[in-house]
């Protein structure tokens, strides 16, 4: 039974991790930055000593693709994930998936393996949203979920343009999203939750991916003297932000399912300690992996919110973003389970609470995912940490997966 080049990969791992690090030792490569094109650079040139043919498209998204004269003319399978990061990341969030892939393609090249269809890496762009929204960005433009024009158009937290950018440090590529059309995809990815350590099982069989509803909300009331108001008087936008916090809580708390709400943002207008708030900003973020459990929840939102309006508050509603949950490839999960037991290691089927590449992608093409453990289930962080034996499992169930699927021709 082959395996990966473990040490090859994991050094590539920290290797890419030292790229974007500030002077105090924080990582942080956001979409189409100067880190992220050193990122990007260090990539293409793993790509380019592995001998695949390189392509970029207009989004950005960077492809490493191994065809031979035999299996041109087949659709290719794909595997890939992201190397943007948050603020202050970790190393393995996206860039772990990419790099397994690259080197499965790698080992399979060595063993002489003959795929019957050509196999290609990816590297989309913007997945993690924080500099340019939405998330998931590269992925969906490839899926043909977003016009190319819009994405590029999409405007920074800074201010920059994102096809500028992309032009800026190099990376504004000539194909058309989408001309990549992959008979299958797999992305191997780090939990980002605990249930794999807490239940001491190595291998994650993705089987479905929850839905995410993204919304920004303000309310506006009266801003008036703290002090000289009486609380029966005030119409307080702070206050009433408040009782959305604890609805959304308790909302999500007894609903008996995986359902989670969360607000991760909210300013105050105007914000001063002895003026009682005239509006209040804020965020919300609904997940569930049923379809029907989500839009409830966000009708019991929006019932709540009708309840503030009539007792005062202005209420408007911007939509931000909006994804169905994904079933994923039964055929699939079953054979990364098999591919699990073959090896030895013990296996469970699980719903990824985060949004990912592979959401996009499954628009287009049958798709599904593998996990290994994250350490305490932090992601986001610098605390992230997967131990090297269990990211090398997890390449290797790749290999295996990868091995048999591209093995099958039609």
């Amino acid at each position: 039974m082959i395996a990966v080049d473990a040490q090859r990969l994991v050094g590539r791992i920290r290797e890419l991790g030292a790229v974007g690090r500030d002077g105090e030792g924080r990582l942080t490569r956001l979409a189409a930055s100067d880190t992220d094109r050193q990122g990007r650079d260090l990539f293409l040139g793993w790509l380019r000593q592995a001998g695949l043919d390189v392509a970029i498209d207009r989004i950005g998204n960077i492809f490493g693709i191994w065809q031979s004269a035999g299996n041109a003319g087949e659709a290719p399978l794909l595997i890939g994930s992201h190397i943007d990061t948050v603020i202050d990341a970790g190393i393995y969030d996206g860039c772990y998936g990419v790099l397994a892939g690259l080197e499965v393609i790698e080992t399979l090249k060595a063993s002489g393996f003959p795929p019957a269809r050509p196999l290609a890496v990816a590297a989309f762009t913007n997945e993690e949203g924080v500099r340019f929204s939405p998330d998931m960005m590269g992925s969906l433009v490839h899926a043909g979920g977003v016009d190319v024009e819009a994405a590029l158009a999409a405007v920074g937290t800074d201010g920059s343009t994102l096809g500028q950018e992309l032009a800026r440090i190099g990376y504004a590529g000539e194909r058309e999203p989408g001309f990549l059309k992959p008979h299958l995809y797999v992305e191997l990815h780090i939990e980002q939750g605990p249930l794999l350590e807490r239940e001491g099982i190595p291998i994650g069989a993705v089987e479905t991916l929850q839905g995410i509803s993204w919304q920004r909300i303000t309310l506006d009331g009266v801003a008036n003297h703290a002090g000289t108001t009486p609380m029966s008087m005030r119409c307080d936008a702070g206050y009433a932000a408040a009782r959305v916090v604890t609805f959304l809580h308790d909302l999500a708390a007894a609903s008996n399912a995986p359902t989670v709400a969360t607000v991760g943002t909210m300013r105050f207008e105007p914000n001063a300690i002895n003026v009682i708030p005239s509006r209040a900003v804020f965020t919300v973020d609904l997940r569930d992996p049923d379809e029907q459990r989500l839009q409830a929840q966000e009708a019991s939102l929006a019932a709540f919110l009708e309840q503030l309006a009539a007792e005062g508050i202005t209420v408007s509603v911007e939509r931000l973003a909006r994804f169905e949950p994904v079933v994923f490839d039964r055929q699939v999960v079953e054979l990364i389970e098999a591919a699990a037991r073959k090896r030895g290691l013990a296996s469970r089927r699980m719903t990824s609470g985060a949004g990912h590449d592979a959401q996009m992608i499954a628009r287009m093409a049958p798709a599904a995912m593998i996990f290994v453990p994250s350490a305490g289930g932090i992601s986001h962080s610098p605390h992230e940490y997967t131990e090297d034996a269990e990211l090398v499992a997890g390449a290797n169930i790749l290999l295996d997966v990868v091995a048999e699927l591209a093995a099958l021709k039609g």
